[in-house]
């Protein structure tokens, strides 16, 4: 019966799978073997073989079948339809085209049966399209996919392109369109109406779009690419960047996004970045015209910014690549007008700017000088030319373009300019006026061209006529506007002029030709010297043009700005501007010796002078005169008498010898010894005085003086004022010096001179001056030879200032003679009556600036002025003192004169107070030992004057203390012996052997230590802090020799300083009652310590100290008479402190609980809590707080203030959490809990 079930089942499997016409003969076969095969075997034999039977059947059986027999089964169900044609439709992917019509067959029914069945649709599409080739067709199955599915991305974009193919956009607009209204995620109707908007340039609906499909196609370059597009054709030029910039990270390989997006950088200016997006691009596509442009343009707009800035020779190294990038562009764009243009602008901008490079002038030699103008004005016309050349070929290849007539017409002006060609017939038409006129006649209503042919012209009528027909066609043309006052001015018109250049002006505020126009005016006296100046410097700033920085440079010799550091700048490039010029070296020669460099000055005058002779035809014979005479000085100021001497006699041979020459010669003559030709070369002087006019008179009466003092001696020149004719003595510059000679004159006989002379006195700088040498005078005239009465000059100058309240020359001399006094307490008041200049003008000879006088008071403070509670607390009570301030001004001030040393040595003095105070962090270490190396190798100190070399041991010093620090010992000592021997007094090289005993002590070389030890007590010094620090190292290392040695040479070194001997002696009573505390003698400490209070009664560190050695002493001896003793010096030092300072009160706090006065016991633990920074509370104090918490729950009704904000408990575990190791803390937390 098994075996008959089993066959019939089989039977039924056969029979559903005969109508396979493929496998029906197979089973058929397989099903007689098994029936033969189950007479022979036993029953569980059967019952596998038929199971395997069945699996064997259901495996040959084809898919296609299965879904058929679902067909036949059901053929009124769609879906059956839909999948037999899409199995049919796969498969017929690799196989004739009659299988993708039997499956459209079925599609067919599907779609009929179901019409909502856009699938069907869909492949019905496909099918029309691409077997049978019926366009119109599957152009209404695609639209029926859509219609029904808009999401269905295969079939819109399909039916797009057959839209596209015929030519039907706006059907294609349409289709997309309806598809996104019917639904937001339909991304590939977005994306092509993005890309349809975006060719129809309809920007703003095409960004709308993009940004629609973007969120479906994140990954989409092209996408983001066109986005880009968009937002750059809106204006939007951030956006476009960052959509450019998504583009590339996607897809590197984009060239246009790196294009335009360059592009757009060049338009923002951001020129750097520009150009890397063109290089990137050159990398990908090398024969892309586009990035070629964008590359070289990018390149010709960052050296116009450098060239602008001031970097002529960075400029013009740029300009040549970019020179070298467009001539690569014209071979591969061919005949590209725009690339010929563009090879013409970089060209003509490197004519204007490449440099003179004065590496000739160490030489001194006039021909290499000759020859190094002669090569670069080479290269000038060779790039005119080169100019030239490619504007023609632009020409020609674009002969409608009138600008283009218009740069041939810059060109040749230029290399005219560079020929140097003779003057112009009258009347005859010009090249560059011809070539303007081509331009007009193609663009006759453009006012720009009308400028430029009054800018070309010779001829003045023509200029004013096309600068007025530029204003008839524009009248807010700011050019034009200044061009006319330009011709204006050179006719005479000043009030046309005047009116010129302020209509420029308010038209164009950046433009600097009228603000040059306006500084002119100061010869006429349309303005001050300063207004000139202040106008003349604004114009240089906005172009740096050589002829503006000559000017800058002849009006600031006029109104005392040479050594201004805009100035400096600005004649250095006309140096290498205008090499040809001697005005831009005979300047550059003035403004050296304003900042007291006399050899660069010297050869700058001797290259002024070959360029008169090589270039300056027509040069007038005073021009040649002022340059001998600049040259005589800077020879007489620089230390060469001879060659200054030399000089005015070659000058006297000419007749050219002036009365400024006269001067140079005296005084050179006196500097070789010859003292009666210098006196008589004063009489020729003196003799001509009637005929000076009042400036030069005073000079010359002022140098007869000082000649007459310093050879004939003060007699000699007392007299002679006495004698001179009172109304050639009110001057300012006698006054001066008649007021220096009374000072040195103890007799007093020129009183009735002085108050006629000082009359003359009229501005308020000149009577600040006067008043500054009567303070300098009260200290020389009460003083003795040792001593200066410093006090005498401080009480006048604060007189002075009570008068001159905003006077800098008072306040900084007044801080200048502060700091002089040694005092503790003045140092603290100089930053306060010290002002520094903004306007950068020069320091008079002699006086110190501003700079200098807070960066030494900054260093002179002996108190600590961290602003880091975490390092130390901060004792210094001025505000200054605090912070960076004092370094930034440093920092400052080195930016502004890098070449002053004194600027980068008080740098690091300040910074080496810094690290002082944070304990030498490591990164300040690195940064003083970079500037220490950077300051020693300045030759400045290789020369023996006792100033350099002082300097010199300080910087020594400062690198040996650095080195100690860091623990680098050997480099310590080898700092230290080398400032040793340096030729100082013993008092200075005591510092250098006592930094030697502070090295072999940490080296731990006791015998070298003792050594040094005594070398210092040889040595002796006349610095208290010496012997201080000398008595900490005896008293830590036992080196005593003597007990009372260290103590007789301090007193000794006091004698010289009575108003500080109480503070220094209250310092060094502090180190003896350290010396004790070290040997556990605390009375003799407390004696100590209490004589040092006694002496300064103001300082809180040394009553803390005797406080808490009293508090010590008390704890040893109970009963005794110290606690009164600790509550006193606590309570002091508690009143003097700056600050809250930390321990004072909480020692204070356990004093008077001691003495049991518990309300004073709460107080001091309430300042104390507020004296520490929150995140620095010790362990002790959250135990005091603990006691005084179960204080306030036994008396409910005080205030215990921050005591009562936590229970008891919580205090303890605050303080066990701040020092878990304290066992008393744990002990008493076990107790609360029991």
């Amino acid at each position: 019966m098994a075996v008959c079930a089993h066959h019939c089942s089989l039977s039924g499997i056969s029979g559903h799978h005969r109508r396979s016409s493929r496998s029906g003969d197979i089973i058929d076969r397989l099903i007689f073997f098994l029936g033969a095969t189950l007479t022979k075997y036993p029953r569980k034999v059967a019952c596998f073989a038929w199971s395997r039977l069945v699996f064997t059947i259901l495996s040959i059986s084809s898919p296609r079948a299965r879904i058929s027999d679902t067909v036949h089964s059901d053929p009124d169900n769609p879906s059956h339809h839909y999948n037999l044609a899409l199995f049919i439709w796969e498969k017929g992917e690799a196989e004739p085209e009659d299988f993708k019509a039997k499956a459209v067959e079925h599609f067919v029914i599907s779609a009929k049966l179901n019409p909502n069945n856009g699938a069907a649709f869909r492949f019905l599409g496909h099918y029309y399209s691409k077997v049978s080739i019926d366009t119109q067709r599957a152009c209404k199955c695609y639209q029926r996919a859509v219609t029904l599915n808009p999401d269905d991305f295969e079939a819109g974009e399909a039916l797009c392109d057959l839209f596209d193919d015929g030519g039907k956009e706006s059907l294609e607009v349409a289709i997309c369109r309806e598809a996104s209204e019917k639904s937001p995620r339909a991304f590939w109707a977005f994306r092509r109406l993005g890309y349809m908007q975006a060719h129809q340039k309809k920007w703003t609906e095409a960004v709308q779009s993009l940004q629609n499909a973007i969120r479906g196609y994140p990954t989409c370059a092209d996408l983001w690419e066109t986005l880009g597009l968009a937002y750059q054709q809106l204006g939007m030029f951030t956006a476009a960047i960052k959509s450019y910039g998504r583009a590339i990270e996607l897809e590197d390989s984009k060239v246009f996004a790196l294009v335009e997006s360059g592009n757009i950088l060049l338009m923002l200016g951001s020129f750097r970045k520009g150009i890397e997006q063109f290089r990137q691009a050159l990398d990908i596509a090398p024969q892309s015209v586009a990035a070629h442009f964008g590359l070289a343009s990018g390149l010709l707009g960052l050296a116009k910014e450098c060239v602008n800035s001031g970097a002529f020779g960075w400029g013009a190294s740029l300009l040549q690549e970019a020179s070298d990038i467009a001539k690569a562009s014209t071979g591969v764009s061919g005949n590209a007008s725009c690339s010929w243009k563009l090879h013409g602008d970089i060209q003509l901008t490197y004519a204007k700017c490449f440099p003179w490079t004065d590496e000739n002038q160490s030489l001194e030699n006039e021909v290499a000088f000759r020859n190094s103008i002669f090569s670069w004005k080479r290269k000038l016309f060779l790039a005119a030319v080169s100019a030239s050349h490619s504007y023609q070929r632009a020409l020609h290849l674009t002969p409608w373009q009138a600008n283009t007539y218009v740069d041939i017409a810059i060109s040749m002006d230029l290399i005219c300019s560079l020929e140097e060609r003779s003057d112009p017939e009258p009347g005859a038409w010009q090249l560059p006026e011809k070539m303007s006129l081509g331009g007009l006649f193609l663009e006759g209503d453009n006012s720009e061209f009308w400028v430029a042919l009054g800018c070309l012209s010779v001829h003045t009528a023509l200029k004013q006529h096309a600068l007025i027909r530029g204003l008839q066609l524009d009248a807010s043309l700011a050019i034009a506007w200044a061009y006319l006052g330009k011709i204006y001015r050179r006719v005479g018109e000043k009030q046309l002029t005047a009116l010129s250049f302020d209509h420029a002006r308010s038209i164009d505020p950046s433009l600097a030709l009228p603000w040059a126009g306006i500084s002119s005016d100061f010869e006429s006296g349309g303005c001050t010297p300063d207004e000139a100046y202040e106008s003349c410097l604004r114009a240089v700033q906005i172009l740096p043009l050589a002829e503006f920085q000559i000017g800058l440079g002849k009006i600031a010799v006029l109104s005392g700005h040479l050594s201004s550091p805009q100035v400096f700048g600005a004649i250095r490039q006309a140096v290498h501007r205008a090499p040809h010029y001697p005005e831009s070296h005979n300047l550059n020669g003035l403004v050296y010796e304003a900042r007291f460099d006399y050899q660069s000055a010297i050869a700058s005058y001797r290259l002024a002078r070959y360029a008169i002779s090589n270039f300056a035809s027509k040069t007038p014979e005073s021009h040649i005169c002022d340059i001998s005479i600049n040259l005589a000085r800077a020879f007489c100021m620089a230390g060469n008498a001879i060659d200054a001497a030399r000089e005015c006699e070659d000058l006297k041979k000419e007749g050219l010898l002036d009365c400024m020459g006269l001067q140079i010669y005296a005084v050179s003559l006196w500097q070789l010894g010859k003292s009666d030709l210098a006196l008589s070369v004063a009489r020729n002087l003196a003799a001509s005085v009637s005929s000076m006019d009042h400036v030069t008179a005073s000079a010359s009466i002022s140098l007869i003086f000082k000649l007459l003092y310093h050879i004939l001696g003060i007699e000699s020149a007392t007299s002679s004022i006495l004698k001179m004719p009172r109304g050639l003595l009110k001057s300012s510059n006698i006054s001066f010096i008649i007021s220096v000679i009374d000072v040195l004159d103890h007799s007093n006989r020129l009183e009735s001179v002085l108050a006629s002379s000082r009359d003359s006195l009229t501005s308020h700088e000149e009577i600040a001056e006067m008043h500054s040498l009567i303070a300098l005078g009260k200290l020389v005239k009460h003083g003795s030879e040792q001593i200066l009465r410093i006090q005498n000059g401080v009480d006048h100058l604060r007189k002075a200032l009570h008068m001159y309240p905003h006077s800098s020359l008072i306040r900084n001399q007044l801080g200048y003679l502060l700091l002089s006094s040694k005092e503790s307490k003045d140092i603290h008041t100089v930053p306060r009556c010290t002002v520094i200049d903004p306007t950068g003008c020069q320091v008079i000879d002699g006086l110190v600036s501003a700079h200098e006088i807070l960066g030494a008071a900054a260093v002179a403070c002996n108190a600590s002025r961290t602003t880091n509670p975490k390092l130390s607390f901060a004792t210094c009570k001025d505000q200054y003192m605090h912070g960076r301030q004092g370094i930034q001004q440093m920092q400052r001030w080195l930016h502004q004169e890098p070449w002053n040393h004194n600027a980068r040595y008080l740098l690091l003095l300040n910074f080496l107070q810094r690290a002082r105070e944070e304990r030498f962090p490591r990164h300040l270490c690195v940064t003083l030992e970079r500037l220490v190396r950077v300051a020693l190798d300045n030759e400045i100190y290789s020369k023996k004057d006792v100033s350099y070399q002082y300097q010199k041991f300080q910087l020594l010093l400062c690198a040996s203390e650095i080195s100690l620090q860091v623990r680098e010992l050997i480099s310590c000592i080898g700092h230290a012996l080398h400032a040793s021997r340096l030729l100082l007094p013993d008092s200075t090289l005591f510092f250098a052997h006592l930094l030697l005993c502070r090295a072999y002590a940490a080296q731990e070389d006791f015998p070298k230590l003792q050594e040094e030890y005594i070398k210092c007590l040889t040595l002796k010094t006349d610095y208290p802090v010496g012997w201080i620090c000398l008595k900490l190292l005896e008293s830590r290392f036992k080196l005593h020799i003597d007990m009372d040695t260290i103590y007789l040479n301090f007193e000794e070194c006091l004698k010289e300083n009575r108003s500080s001997w109480n503070v220094w002696m209250a310092v060094f009573k502090l180190v003896q009652g350290q010396s004790f505390i070290w040997d556990q003698d605390f009375l003799h400490a407390e004696e100590a310590l209490a004589h040092g209070c006694s002496l300064a009664d103001v300082d809180s560190c040394l009553f803390l100290c005797h406080g808490a050695i009293c508090m010590e002493l008390a704890k040893q001896q109970p009963g005794s008479q110290f606690l009164p003793l600790a509550v006193q010096s606590l309570t002091k030092a508690q009143e003097t402190s700056p600050i809250p300072l930390p321990i004072v009160s909480a020692l204070l706090a356990q004093a008077e609980a001691s003495l049991g006065s518990r309300g004073e016991w709460e107080r001091n633990l309430q300042l104390e809590w507020f004296s520490w920074p929150s995140d620095m509370r010790p362990a002790e104090l959250f135990f005091q707080l603990h006691l005084l918490a179960r204080q306030s729950k036994a008396c409910p009704d005080s205030s215990f203030g921050v005591a009562f904000r936590q229970s008891p408990q919580r205090w303890i575990l605050r303080a066990i959490h701040v020092n878990p190791s304290c066992s008393r803390y744990w002990k008493l937390l076990h107790k609360m809990k029991l």
